[in-house]
Parts: C-alpha cells; structure tokens; sequence
C-alpha cells in the first residue's frame, strides 16, 4: 500500500514545478530560487529537497521518469508527477488556501519566555529585529515596484502577503520597542518572583478548596 504524505510547503512546491514538466532536484531547486519560491520554502540544504522527493516518490505522487548520464555532470534522475500527484495538487491547495495553520515560528516561542532576559537586553535584541524588518519591507517594495518587465500580479501574490506580514510584524515591534523605551513595559526578577509565589499560593489555595471526593 502507498504511504500518505502529509502537505507541505516543500512538498507542494514539488508538484507544482512538475505540473509544467518532468525535472530532476538540480532543475527544481534553481528553479525555485529563480523564481523567488525560497521566500516560502526553505531549499537551503539540497538534503531536504530529496528527502521531499523520496516521500512523494512513496506515496506515488511522483516517478521516475529516466536517468540522464552526461560526462559532464553527475548522474540525474527526472521526475514526473503521476495522475494521483496532480489530483494533490489540487487537494493540498484547496485546504492550505482555506484552512489557516499554527505553524510554531520561533518568534512567537521567544516572545514567551522574554521574561527570562532583562528589559536593557530585550530592547536591543527587537531594535536590531526592527532594522531587519525594515530590510526585508524595502527589498519587498522593489520586488513590487510596478517596473514595466515586472510580472504579473497573479505571480507576485506571495511577495504581497509576505509584505503585509512584514510591515504588520514591525508596526507592533516598534510599538514594544517604543514601550521598553519609555519604561511603560518592564520587569525585574524580584517582580517575577512575586508573581511566582502568588500564582503557586494562589494554586495551593485552589487545591484546598476542592471538594473531597464522595464515599461511595
């Protein structure tokens, strides 16, 4: 029996390349960084590209096609997207388009625990997060210009989302910044103490107060 792969951006981006035609890995990842995928996906390690593969592979969304033997490059093998492939194609979309997901960033993970880091070390750390932001916003206004050799929006729909996101992103960073600075939001490790103990007493009190259990 085929094993079933689980959606996933990478995955997906596999079947999407092999709509237009057969390619083997070397072919997809240049494609995917020509044409600006590794914005959404993360191909930094040609390792998990043929991890991606293998599964689909598995799951007979994709087949060999052939191998082509080249003198001047290393043996590659061509894949092609299978009739079952294509329908997932369209599956995975539907549900990705319409069904949002927790993804677990790390950032939001971080902004859990920040009481573990002092203020003075907190706003430096958002302050250069800030100027990273603002990078990735100026990069993402020149990727939607409006050149006339631009292509058309239909193409562009990921760079304006991943913009949106952006500049949401750094309007509430610079709002916690602005709040750090001016002391409006603090801490200091006697607080946090504090609230410990008061959250554990306020438990050991709720403990205490439950009904014994009745005898039957």
């Amino acid at each position: 029996m085929e094993n079933e792969a689980r959606p996933s951006p990478l995955g997906l981006t596999v079947l999407g390349l092999l709509i237009a035609g057969p390619l083997h890995p070397y072919a997809m990842q240049r494609l995917i960084r020509d044409w600006g995928k590794d914005q959404v996906v993360n191909v930094r390690q040609r390792a998990s590209l043929y991890r991606t593969i293998k599964r689909l592979q598995q799951a007979g969304l994709v087949a060999v096609l052939h191998t082509e033997r080249d003198e001047n490059y290393p043996e590659r093998t061509v894949y092609e997207l299978t009739d079952r492939g294509r329908r997932t194609v369209h599956d995975w979309l539907v549900a990705m388009l319409s069904s949002p997901r927790n993804e677990f960033p790390e950032f939001p993970a971080a902004l859990s625990f920040v009481m573990l880091l002092a203020p003075d070390e907190v706003l430096p750390a958002l302050e250069r997060r800030a100027a990273v932001l603002r990078e990735i916003l100026t990069a993402a206004d020149g990727a939607l210009g409006g050149d006339d050799n631009m292509p058309p929006r239909l193409f562009l729909l990921e760079t304006e989302y991943l913009r949106a996101t952006t500049a949401a992103e750094l309007a509430w960073v610079d709002g916690i910044v602005a709040d750090l600075r001016s002391g409006k939001l603090s801490w200091s490790e006697e607080e946090l103490l504090r609230l410990a103990q008061s959250y554990q007493d306020y438990q050991q009190a709720m403990g205490d107060a439950e009904p014994a259990p009745r005898q039957t």
